[in-house]
């Protein structure tokens, strides 16, 4: 079994494994998110009709509105937030939110040297994310 691991930066402590689901486009989670659900709501986003729940979410960037940060937060309080959380540039609303809602969260990672579907450990305490290879 081999091992690909990425070094970026710790945003919210914490360590998760799961299912990469990726997209290049940035992410509101204010009206894109259904919080009672997990479901990618957003029309015409790379990602509508996705879920996230208990998926590493592997995006650019948060965009949007500050509410993204509690969206995040009831997500997790609901048991349907991402298991974690990777970014090539974590900006304050994923921050606050993924903080908030104990979500695992690294930046600074090439977000496009992950796939979709890619088994992914990620150990934010560590601020590293593994691809884990069968």
């Amino acid at each position: 079994m081999s091992h690909t691991t990425h070094d970026g930066r710790t945003i919210a402590d914490g360590e998760a494994t799961g299912a990469v689901l990726r997209s290049t486009e940035p992410i509101s989670f204010y009206g894109a998110v259904d919080i009672e659900s997990g479901e990618f709501i957003e029309e015409g986003h790379q990602l509508e009709g996705e879920n996230v729940s208990d998926r590493v979410l592997v995006f650019p960037r948060g965009k949007g509105s500050t509410v993204g940060s509690y969206v995040l937060y009831g997500l997790a309080q609901r048991g349907n937030a991402p298991a974690a959380i990777v970014n090539a540039e974590t900006e304050t609303i994923v921050a606050t939110g993924a903080i908030l809602g104990e979500i695992p969260c690294v930046d600074g990672i090439d977000v496009t040297d992950l796939e979709d579907g890619d088994r992914v450990n990620v150990d934010a305490d560590e601020g590293t994310v593994t691809v884990l290879e069968d």
